[in-house]
């Protein structure tokens, strides 16, 4: 499997990133180690997670995900193998204050929790999960920075951050010789191109970033399991999907089952090969939850749309901003 560049001078990664989000959630902690398993092997050795993952779950506190992949490294004693990227910055408290947002006292300690969980002493790739605009930006990178310079980080990331934000932080990082963020991982699927396309890729382009966008499925709905008129309320991601239920959302379904035909692929391949084909995607965070659902992320890799099939969807994507 041919790998890309995470950013202009960034470190190699596999061109599609498995999304961890759902160990913990939809996929039992068996189930997500035989994935894992499966991954690497097939060469999708770049694994996204997050410290809040699956808070959202009843009975969760967060950090679930983390723990499972941390108990897989351990049994598996292949860190080495993977480019393993988690997130900082959403709610990770109840009853205490303070476990949010990208402080540095806040960054110290999560990155220890972090790395306990995924029993390692390094991350490779660690995010800010979402902009913090009260925290001075100067104290969020100089706590980065000082992360990188211990080793306990190689890369840092952000997520969740406007064009405005993003080239503020990187500016600050110049100014100030701090760590940079490399990567910027956004909202971006054929349902949702506006906000990358209009506002983050003109950031993302100056300072040469990679671009690790999540929800590349829109929740699903691209893989054309959802149908007009489905019952979605039986589904763990159905109130996520159920706002494409109308004319645009589903033109674009048809046409990516058109055009899989053409290529003996499935819907679900060709939205991936698309997004690796937009400017400066580098690998699309996708999450499986079978084994098919995992084939599908390997073969996307190796599939190429021709010029036709990627202004079809360029076409019918474009019908109203999201």
């Amino acid at each position: 499997m041919q790998t890309r560049h995470l950013g202009l001078n960034g470190p190699a990664v596999s061109p599609i990133c498995l999304g961890g989000n759902v160990y913990g959630w939809t996929l039992s902690e068996a189930d997500s180690h035989r994935q894992l398993d499966r991954a690497v092997d097939s060469g999708l050795t770049f694994i996204d997670t997050a410290d809040m993952y699956s808070r959202w779950v009843p009975g969760h506190r967060g950090g679930e995900s983390e723990t499972i992949i941390g108990n897989w490294l351990a049994r598996s004693g292949r860190r080495k193998d993977v480019f393993l990227a988690t997130k900082v910055g959403f709610d990770m408290g109840d009853e205490k204050e303070g476990k949010k947002g990208l402080r540095p006292a806040w960054i110290s300690q999560a990155v220890e929790d972090s790395l306990r969980r995924l029993q390692t002493d390094y991350i490779d790739l660690y995010q800010a999960h979402t902009d913090d605009e009260p925290t001075p930006l100067e104290e969020t990178l100089g706590a980065f920075d000082k992360l990188v310079r211990e080793g306990k980080v190689r890369h840092i990331g952000a997520s969740n951050y406007t064009g405005k934000r993003l080239a503020q932080a990187l500016e600050t990082s110049r100014r100030n010789n701090l760590a940079a963020y490399i990567s910027i991982q956004p909202h971006y699927n054929l349902l949702e191109r506006q906000p990358f396309e209009s506002d983050l890729l003109p950031a993302v382009e100056k300072y040469q970033l990679g671009v690790i966008p999540y929800f590349s499925l829109a929740a699903g709905f691209l893989t054309g399991k959802y149908r007009r008129g489905t019952d979605t309320s039986k589904s763990a991601r159905g109130g996520m999907v159920k706002k494409y239920f109308n004319d645009r959302g589903f033109a674009i379904v048809d046409t990516l089952a058109e055009i899989a035909g053409e290529h003996q692929a499935t819907p679900a391949q060709v939205a991936l090969a698309w997004m690796l084909a937009q400017p400066g995607v580098t690998a699309p965070i996708a999450s499986a939850t079978s084994d098919e659902h995992l084939d599908d992320l390997v073969a996307a890799t190796s599939l190429e749309l021709d010029t036709a099939s990627i202004h079809r969807l360029n076409d019918v994507s474009a019908a109203v901003a999201a």
